[in-house]
């Protein structure tokens, strides 16, 4: 069976943010991941994990403006200052937190912007940030996202973002490959894990059921079966990565929601 991580973003959100970290441990859970650790000092996040037995496996760099509507700043021309300071800054709490890798979200395409020029700031922003996170023995990752939840985002399919990993050609550039925004965008996920995860440029995996991103065993995708491929291609090439679970539980945010809504990975055994 994979290694599941609980994405804290989005599930025991019954829970303030710094309770999250209890409540998973409490279901089993053995790692996390969450979108962004910036606004808690990294010594009070080292010390939730330290006390539940948890590993932090992800988080992202800073993406601009969030609450403004921003979702990185990795492909646009012009704040590249900015972007290496998040980096930077991102760098500090993966080193305080023991987090191997950060995710670098790519950014929104500019109306109207010359994508050729947005490519190459981008590709240029990534070899900059491996190479920093290489010295401090982590790994930068990027991901491909669906452009219904998030319309304009620069990186959208599995092929694309391998396609800048070779040609960047930093052993510790990856991609974080997210099957619910793989299946919205190209289907023929169960394929996809067999061509990509062998390659050794697949950092991370996350899950959610689609198309309205709940638990794994609600809606079109048979997780316990792609679960059973990423096993299978896994043990052939040695792939030891984790799973992130970044769906939003079907109750909301009710009391015991997250809790109630384990029952697929209860069922794996």
């Amino acid at each position: 069976m994979p290694r599941f991580a609980a994405n804290l973003s989005m599930l025991y959100n019954e829970h303030s943010f710094l309770d999250r970290f209890s409540a998973a441990a409490a279901d089993g859970f053995r790692a996390v991941e969450y979108l962004f650790p910036y606004a808690f000092e990294p010594q009070e996040l080292a010390r939730r994990l330290a006390d539940n037995g948890l590993q932090q496996v992800l988080f992202n760099a800073p993406p601009g403006n969030w609450d403004a509507g921003e979702r990185g700043l990795a492909c646009l021309p012009g704040r590249e200052a900015e972007f290496r300071g998040g980096f930077a800054q991102a760098l500090a709490y993966a080193e305080a937190l023991g987090c191997p890798r950060v995710h670098v979200m790519a950014g929104l395409a500019p109306q109207g912007a010359e994508r050729a020029r947005l490519q190459a700031t981008y590709e240029a922003n990534l070899a900059w940030a491996a190479e920093l996170a290489a010295g401090a023995g982590r790994d930068v990752l990027i991901e491909p996202i669906n452009p219904r939840d998030i319309p304009g985002f620069f990186l959208n399919r599995q092929d694309e973002a391998h396609r800048i990993v070779q040609a960047i050609g930093a052993p510790n550039l990856k991609v974080q490959m997210d099957l619910y925004h793989c299946q919205i965008v190209e289907g023929d996920v169960a394929t996809k894990i067999r061509q990509y995860l062998p390659t050794g440029r697949v950092g991370h995996i996350q899950v959610a059921g689609v198309p309205a991103r709940h638990e794994p065993d609600i809606g079109e995708l048979n997780h316990a079966y792609l679960f059973q491929v990423i096993d299978e291609v896994a043990a052939e090439c040695a792939w030891a990565g984790w799973v992130g679970c970044e769906y939003r539980p079907a109750r909301g945010t009710v009391a015991g929601a997250t809790s109630a809504g384990l029952g697929w990975l209860r069922g794996l055994g």
